[in-house]
């Protein structure tokens, strides 16, 4: 069985506040998109194995961790193969890993003819990873708590998003950390956000969208963060932010040709560079 695994964006991502937990209460509107990682998963022996060597194949992956956690909550003793073809860049924002995982739930659902629902799967996902429920409901979605509680929201109109991930890492506990002790001096707002969605307003969708952690990265990495949504506009984008912790940073367009555009500017700085849809 082959099932593709989409990345996620964040439309908007708003921290409101730290736990008692340790955890952050946040507020985000999620979008799925074209980008994605293909699977295939066969009858065997819990093998695992991916295109990028680097991966761990154990329980450390979330596709394998996503497989025990079927088993633990169905009671079905079930071994699969899992192959990964890795397309969605790694430790990107974007939710590879995650959606890799709930790739996995939606399939040995199928597979074994469980028959749970989605939210059930959902359910059994919040175990796995926190953006795991949200990449087995895809679509269009207000996530808050750590993520897992999900409303759907009216889906994102049709358009073309140029992706674009910078060759540096970011620490999402660091900035996490950083949250906590910095005053954050600008929101996105999200109730507007969900309403220019109702109105399938894509233009007042994308002028609306912003990410809190872009708040709190370090100088040099915020200029390369808004180098790269400067140049997004320029080609045309409606709007463009960073997704997740990042790096990444899309930028959504109503002209194909100009996403085109977009696309092959970024290609002549950065390696990692994609055109996608929304899904």
């Amino acid at each position: 069985m082959q099932v593709q695994a989409y990345a996620k964006l964040n439309l908007s991502l708003d921290i409101l506040r730290r736990r008692e937990d340790g955890y952050h209460d946040l507020q985000m509107v999620m979008q799925s998109i074209s980008l994605a990682d293909t699977l295939t998963i066969t009858p065997g022996a819990g093998r695992m194995d991916t295109n990028l060597s680097y991966l761990p194949a154990d329980g450390r992956n979330l596709a394998q961790a996503a497989a025990a956690a079927f088993r633990a909550a169905t009671g079905l003793d079930i071994q699969v193969d899992i192959a990964i073809q890795k397309h969605i860049p790694v430790c990107a924002g974007l939710a590879g890993g995650s959606s890799d995982a709930a790739a996995v739930l939606r399939a040995l659902n199928e597979h074994t003819g469980a028959g749970l629902s989605p939210e059930r799967l959902a359910k059994i996902g919040e175990a796995v990873g926190s953006d795991v429920p949200y990449c087995v409901l895809g679509g269009t979605a207000l996530a808050e708590g750590r993520g897992e509680v999900l409303t759907p929201l009216s889906p994102l109109p049709p358009c073309h998003v140029a992706v674009c991930k910078p060759p540096f890492p970011i620490s999402t506990p660091q900035l996490f950390a950083r949250v906590d002790t910095k005053k954050i001096t600008r929101r996105p707002d999200t109730q507007g956000l969900i309403a220019a969605l109702g109105r399938g307003d894509l233009p007042d969708v994308a002028r609306r969208m912003y990410n809190v952690f872009e708040d709190v990265l370090e100088p040099r990495r915020r200029a390369q963060i808004d180098a790269i949504k400067a140049q997004l506009i320029d080609c045309g984008a409606l709007g463009a932010s960073m997704t997740g912790s990042g790096p990444t940073v899309f930028g959504l367009f109503l002209d194909e040709s100009a996403a085109h555009r977009a696309v092959k500017a970024l290609q002549e700085q950065y390696r990692e560079v994609f055109l996608a849809q929304t899904v």
